[in-house]
Formats: C-alpha cells, structure tokens, sequence
C-alpha cells in the first residue's frame, strides 16, 4: 500500500504546484505589463578612460553601485560620493527615477540600470545609463549639481500629416507651461491639453536656477529640432522632455498597440482561469476515485 500512498501524494503535490503557478500567472502578466515600459533601455555612454582591475577605483565603483541599488528602495534619488587615496580615485555618483515611478518600481529600475552599465561600462571610469523610468551616472569628475546642457540624445517622430493649428497652439502652450519658471523648485513636470501631453525632469543635484534653465534648453531644442512631428524626445545631461500628441509615444508605440496588449493578457487571464477549472475538477474527480478505490 505505501507505493500506492507515495504515488498519490506526489501527484496531488504535482497537480497543486501546477494550480498555483497557472493561478499567479495573469497577475504577474498584469504586473508587467503595466510597469514594462519604465524599464526600457534609452542611451548609454561609457567613460573612454579605464581602471586597473582590483584597483581602489574598482572597489569604489562597486560601492557606489551598491548605494544606488540599497538607496532606491527607499528613495526616488541620491547621489554619493566615495574619496579614494587619490583625489582622482574619488567616485561620485548618482540615480534618480522619474516623479511619476513608485518606489517599489523605482528599486527595480534603479536595480536594472545599475545591472546593464555595470556590463556595459565594464572597465570605464565613467558610466551614464538612462532607462525609460530611471538614470544612473558615476565618474570621477565632480559632476554634482553642476547644469551641464550637452544633448545625450535627440528624437523625433514622423510629422503630423493633417497638423490643424488648434493642435499646433496646444503644444506650443503645454510646452510653454512645462517651461514657465516661477522661482519653485519643481524637478518633475507635466502637462496635458487635449491630446497633447509633455513629461520633463531635471536632475535632482541642480539648484531651482540651473533645473529651469535646463528644462529652458530642452524645450527649444525640442521646438527646434522636432517642429510638428507626432513625437519628441530631447534627453540633456541634465534633464530630458518628452512630447506626444496622445496617439503617439517616445518609443513609438501607440494606442492601439497598447490596446492589443491589453487585449492579449486579458484573453491569457480567461484561457488561465478555465484551465485551472478543469485541473481543478479533474484533481477533485481522482482524489475521489481514488478514495473509493481505498474503502
């Protein structure tokens, strides 16, 4: 009877683990889905001087990449410094995520920025990597609340083909009120008329002064460069916009895009859920049949 006993056990165990990882499967496809587009890859850029491996550079940057990652569980930004025996070993670093990422998202953005540029950069002094939610950045240059406005990266869309001049007006005064500085400190910036929506930041180590400043150039560039395209993004080394009229976005998936994706892990969650029925059923109808066979 023990090897009956032994079969049965580990077939109910089988059964149960599959239930429970077909049950947790839609929720996890919601959960990417709606926070994959953060952690989308935008530029990277690697320092071309190098350290000697298992130099004090090294360890530095290994601590500075380790404060990213333990600091963004609890905070949105930070930056850091880390004095080596020379002044030229000396780390500074920061991260920041957008205003609009949770911190729970925040950690995982930070944790897969500092991932790929440490893979990336591997043996540069320097790293920039910017992901869609998230920037990380270390050097030993003393880049701290320094306004640097040098483009990083530059995109545009294809042009608006029936661009009316009511859509027109409403780009020129969402990005006008992006722009509008009334001595605040505001990092994070958003705005919306009709179709029209505009996301831009500054790095948080910029005083008030030099953050609008920044945000001043990015938008120029932005009206300059991309004029009545659907889309535009302009990432300074110091802050970034972005600009969509709704239908369009920087990465250049639209809205129906994002329907069909909707769609698609709504229709996995229905297929999941009469699945687990039926196994259900079916584990119900052995255990049933087997304990029948038992009396």
């Amino acid at each position: 009877m023990s090897p009956t006993i032994s079969t049965l056990s580990s077939t109910r165990l089988s059964k149960l683990s599959l239930l429970l990882l077909l049950f947790l499967l839609p929720f996890s496809l919601l959960v990417s889905s709606s926070t994959a587009s953060f952690f989308s890859f935008i530029f990277v850029g690697c320092s071309q001087y190098k350290y000697s491996p298992g130099s004090p550079y090294e360890n530095g940057i290994d601590s500075v990449l380790t404060s990213f990652v333990s600091s963004s569980a609890s905070s949105s930004y930070n930056n850091f410094s880390f004095p080596g025996p020379t002044p030229s070993d000396t780390i500074y670093g920061l991260y920041q995520c957008r205003g609009d990422l949770a911190v729970a998202d925040c950690s995982i953005c930070v944790s897969r920025a500092v991932s790929q540029v440490g893979t990336l950069c591997a043996g540069s002094s320097g790293g920039t990597l910017q992901l869609e939610g998230c920037l990380v950045r270390y050097d030993n240059s003393t880049f701290l609340g320094a306004l640097d406005k040098t483009v990083l990266l530059r995109r545009c869309g294809p042009l608006v083909g029936n661009a009316n001049s009511d859509e027109l007006t409403r780009g020129d005064a969402v990005l006008g009120y992006i722009g509008a500085g009334d001595g605040s400190y505001k990092p994070y910036r958003t705005g919306v008329s009709g179709s029209v929506q505009v996301v831009a930041q500054c790095v948080q180590d910029l005083s008030a002064g030099d953050c609008q400043d920044c945000l001043t150039e990015a938008i120029g560039r932005l009206k300059s460069d991309c004029g009545a395209a659907k889309w535009g993004d302009v990432y300074l080394a110091k802050c970034f916009v972005q600009y969509s009229d709704g239908d369009h976005t920087s990465g250049g998936h639209g809205t129906s895009d994002e329907e069909v994706e909707k769609t698609v892990v709504i229709l996995i969650g229905v297929i999941v859920g009469v699945a687990v029925v039926i196994l259900f059923l079916s584990l119900m109808a052995t255990m049933c049949e087997r304990a029948r066979g038992g009396k």
